[in-house]
């Protein structure tokens, strides 16, 4: 698509300078900060209000007398309806823009946890839940896509990772919550505190800009419609792209260019919610029940958990630019993968300590160059259907189904050990998937990935 061509939508767009900004790919400019700021806030508040549902499971199930099995039940539910809100919010951001759909998102879920907090009854419990999550996932797509149109192609891996690793920043904040607040004053308080996230939405109105690359697109819709309407004829290029453009949105994921693509994409997401699934989900329930922790010992494990994880999301962001994205996949998958194992098998509290935050530099790690694939490998015009899509898909395989597999390995053996074991040998498939069919896009434009 050439950006020589300029449609009337990004005439009128170009009227502001934040716009103008964020459309230079050679400067990183005010804009650009602005717009990685709000990326991050929103994935650190995401990563708080994921994990203090998992910090309070303990006392949730305690608290409205279920077993695990129904908890497992309950959560699934919740998981279902979220995963529809992951499919739902990136795709009204292609056909309505990425800065206005993130403002609303963030505000949605942000303004929903509290409802939460008063639910007297499980059910209740259970759909409040589902709501906070329709509304919560559409955070995964929305930011990174409006940081991987906007940022220069040189650092979009390295920016994508840092803005993930504030969901790390997100997670110790949590366990400052589960900490001192709801070890001393119960659940339902802590889920009162996300709503200050909601200000974020306004930030996000008033400093980020809309995306030039969805813009563009736009005008190349109007362009060749009025075209069309005329009876002009097309360029080969413009025909080549409407004869795509035009089919059912979700139909295009699977037409032969881009079949592959989708098909990575999907592998790595679905890899990616396996592996966190099976140990992120379960771990304050495994240190509670079987390791005997409190609810403040257990907080402040995931405090450091999390500020240490980060790390692995800043190195993975570098190597992801500097040698590739697959060398990032390599080497965090690899460092995960031997000190989770060790992990399972410490037999003391300093030896988990010690394997558990080094484990975390991997297992959040390879999300950098993970979120960066599924944000570049999609062209503009299906790039939000694609991202919903690939993660709707994974969240219902390691999110929904794949638990039924973790809670029946735990009650079979009496130990979340041998489920726990699972995720050496899911980081090992992930990588060979990578290694063999996964294409290298470090440093490209989007225009040069898939149009």
């Amino acid at each position: 698509m050439s950006e020589a061509v300029i449609g009337p939508l990004e005439a009128s767009y170009r009227n502001s300078p934040a716009f103008v900004a964020a459309s230079d790919q050679t400067q990183v400019t005010r804009t650009h900060w602005h717009i990685a700021i709000a990326n991050g806030l929103g994935w650190g508040f995401d990563g708080m209000d994921g994990v203090i549902f998992a910090l309070a499971t303990p006392l949730i199930i305690r608290d409205y007398g279920v077993t695990l099995g129904e908890y497992r039940s309950g959560l699934q539910i919740a998981l279902l309806i979220g995963i529809a809100g992951m499919y739902f919010w990136p795709w009204l951001a292609d056909r309505y823009g990425r800065r206005t759909l993130l403002a609303i998102n963030i505000a949605a879920f942000s303004l929903l946890m509290p409802v939460v907090a008063i639910a007297p009854t499980f059910a209740a419990f259970v759909a409040a839940r589902s709501a906070v999550g329709f509304a919560l996932n559409g955070e995964w797509a929305l930011g990174s896509m409006l940081v991987a149109e906007t940022w220069p192609a040189r650092l979009r891996g390295r920016v994508i990772g840092i803005n993930r690793g504030t969901w790390c920043f997100g997670a110790a904040a949590a366990g400052a919550i589960a900490t001192w607040i709801i070890a001393d004053h119960g659940w339902r308080i802590a889920f009162v505190v996300p709503a200050v996230i909601a200000l974020i939405a306004v930030y996000v109105r008033a400093k980020c800009p809309e995306s030039p690359y969805w813009v563009r697109t736009q005008d190349r819709k109007r362009r060749i419609k009025e075209a069309l309407a005329a009876g002009r004829g097309l360029s080969a290029e413009d025909q080549a792209w409407v004869d795509k453009a035009g089919r059912i949105p979700l139909r295009q994921l699977f037409l032969p260019d881009m079949r592959r693509n989708t098909a990575v994409a999907t592998f790595v997401a679905c890899c990616s919610t396996t592996i966190y699934g099976t140990v992120g989900s379960w771990m304050p329930l495994y240190l509670s029940q079987e390791r005997h922790w409190s609810t403040a010992q257990y907080g402040t494990f995931y405090i450091w958990w999390g500020l240490v994880g980060f790390l692995g999301l800043l190195a993975a962001g570098w190597i992801s630019d500097r040698f590739g994205r697959k060398p990032a996949f390599y080497a965090m998958l690899a460092e995960g993968a031997v000190f989770v194992t060790l992990w399972v098998f410490a037999e003391s509290t300093t030896a988990l300590w010690v394997f558990g935050l080094l484990w975390s530099i991997g297992f959040l790690g390879f999300w950098a160059p993970a979120m960066t694939l599924t944000a570049e490998i999609y062209p503009t015009r299906i790039r939000g259907v694609g991202n919903g899509f690939t993660w709707s898909v994974a969240w219902l395989f390691g999110f929904v189904l794949w638990p039924f597999v973790t809670v029946a390995l735990k009650q079979h053996t009496g130990s979340f050990a041998a489920a726990f074991l699972v995720v050496p040998a899911a980081m090992a498939l992930m990588a060979l998937g990578i290694w063999l069919f996964s294409p290298e896009h470090a440093g490209a434009e989007l225009d040069a990935i898939s149009e």
